[in-house]
């Protein structure tokens, strides 16, 4: 029963932050600590696999939009020119993922980087918004190129504490999308990226015949389920929230975290 607590905490956590630009690697590695889902290897593998039950509140939520088989052609045109920056912006960070994971699994996991990253980048993320960008490309006009090149700026969320959302919603603004499409893009980019990223762990699950219990299993599906409800709300909430406001709040919230979470260390 205890475990089933903590999944739900964790999987509330994950469907919260994931699409917001604060972490949601940061903040389950944060939680990790306090809640201790145990064995940490099994931790590690829950925080990254139910990863995809948000992914699929994307695929829901915006399915008329990214469905390629419409029998509208021009609809059919516009979406597979949308997949085609996706997946073109996810290029970048699968190559770098294979090259890296298990470094960054190894070294990189834990509370001191985290705190480390969530205050820089919500240095970073206050610093943009104060030149107060104005933009209007839309997903439909921007090039291949800006797509590969947001997807570059996707590959320093491999550090834990950058946040995946917010390198990308920062990269896409800086290259001329507005704040609104740059979010889209975000989660558009999250397919194929957190996809790839969940089936590499699955992957190396079953080459290093890493032992998982049934009971495992069943917290793993579980946490997925409610990371695709909770993200389902969140996103329409944060998607709201975009339209009529900047992300200079969550650049404070991450600052003020991560000293938070430094103290709690120090003094552990």
């Amino acid at each position: 029963m205890a475990d089933i607590i903590r999944v739900v905490i964790l999987s509330f956590v994950e469907g919260l932050t994931e699409f917001i630009p604060v972490s949601s690697t940061g903040h389950l590695i944060i939680v990790n600590e306090l809640v201790q889902l145990k064995p940490e290897s099994f931790a590690n593998i829950f925080n990254i696999i139910i990863q995809l039950g948000a992914i699929m509140a994307v695929v829901v939520l915006y399915f008329q939009k990214l469905n390629p088989f419409s029998k509208d052609e021009k609809h059919k045109t516009d979406t597979i020119n949308i997949w085609k920056k996706v997946i073109i912006g996810a290029l970048p960070a699968a190559v770098l993922g294979l090259l890296f994971d298990d470094i960054i699994d190894a070294h990189l996991m834990n509370a001191k980087v985290v705190a480390t990253m969530l205050f820089l980048w919500g240095l970073v993320i206050i610093l943009i918004e104060k030149r107060n960008i104005k933009n209007e490309n839309t997903i439909e006009n921007m090039s291949y190129r800006t797509a590969l090149l947001i997807g570059m700026a996707q590959c320093f969320a491999m550090v834990p504490g950058t946040s995946r959302s917010a390198a990308t919603i920062i990269g896409a603004m800086l290259l001329g999308l507005s704040r609104v499409e740059s979010a889209e893009f975000s989660f558009f980019l999250a397919i194929p990226t957190m996809f790839g990223a969940t089936s590499l762990k699955v992957v190396k699950l079953i080459i290093n015949k890493t032992p998982i219990t049934s009971f495992q299993v069943m917290l793993i599906v579980l946490g997925m389920v409610l990371s695709f409800i909770f993200a389902l709300i969140v996103i329409r909430k944060f998607m709201d929230y975009v339209k009529n406001h900047d992300f200079v709040v969550f650049g404070v919230y991450r600052m003020i975290l991560s000293i938070v979470v430094l103290a709690y260390f120090l003094m552990k």
